[in-house]
Formats: structure tokens, sequence, C-alpha cells
């Protein structure tokens, strides 16, 4: 199953966008043998302010696609919850999962609705790069739990 995280700006070379890579490439490389990956990060850039401009640049993105919106109005799953959900969408035959993060303002209504879940990075607001960091964690953390490594400690 293929895994994109999909997210409005770019982050250049800044320490958040070389961490979010880092963490990409090591669950690909993991979620390989499990048939996880590869697992990318593809940014969009809307080509006019506000969130339905930047829903239309996410559009092309989602066809044929499992979507689960980043939203603060989402669930907090835990970690071992999200990887056994990951496990099962691979084990229904869902060959594209794409994970969305919005820009500043968060997701456009109509995007965010059509979404099949909402993912929650709990009830605190983050930076947005940050947050593209801890979703790269996460769906590291949870090829890793998949792979039964020692990475993750209850």
């Amino acid at each position: 199953m293929k895994i994109t995280l999909l997210v409005v700006g770019r982050l250049g070379r800044s320490a958040e966008a070389e961490l979010s890579r880092d963490y990409a490439e090591r669950a690909s490389a993991a979620g390989r043998a499990l048939g996880l990956g590869p697992v990318e990060i593809v940014e969009v850039e809307a080509r006019k302010p506000g969130k339905a401009a930047e829903a239309e640049a996410l559009a092309p993105h989602l066809a044929d696609a499992h979507v689960i919106a980043c939203d603060e109005r989402g669930k907090a799953w835990r970690s071992r919850e999200f990887a056994a959900h990951v496990g099962r969408l691979r084990d229904d035959g869902v060959r594209r999962l794409v994970l969305v993060i919005g820009g500043a303002d968060g997701l456009d209504p109509a995007l965010r609705d059509a979404a099949r879940e909402k993912l929650a990075f709990g009830v605190q607001t983050w930076p947005h790069a940050l947050a593209r960091v801890m979703l790269a964690e996460q769906v590291y953390r949870a090829v890793t739990i998949l792979a039964g490594s020692p990475y993750h400690r209850d």
C-alpha cells in the first residue's frame, strides 16, 4: 500500500523538512517487507490564497485513495491503534493511503468532510511544519509496530 503525506506548502531545506523526509525514508525501508510503502511527501502550492484554492491544488492527488484528513476535530488515535488501522487498510486491499495536512488555516470544509476519516494530533495547536514531522514520525512508528520492532515502547 502506497502511503502519501499530502501537504500544503513547501518547507524548503528546513530542519522540519529534513526530519520529515528522514522519517518517510525510514518508513519506506522498514515497510517494504510488510507491503507498506513507498512513503512519500507531496507538497502542493495553491495559486490563490484561501482554503478553497488549497483544496483545488490537493484534489488531483486524492483520486482512488483512502483519505485521512488531519484536523483538530478528528480522532486522536493512540500509536498502536493507528498502526492497527494502517494494517487493516492494507489487509483490506487499500492500494493508496493519503494523509492530508492543510495550510495554516486548516482544510477546506468540503475536502475535510469528504475524507473517510479525520486524525487529530491532540488538543493543542501545532505549527504546520511540526505537524508534518509528527505525521511522518507516526507513519514510521506504525510501520515499526507492525514489523514488531522495539522502536515503540508502551
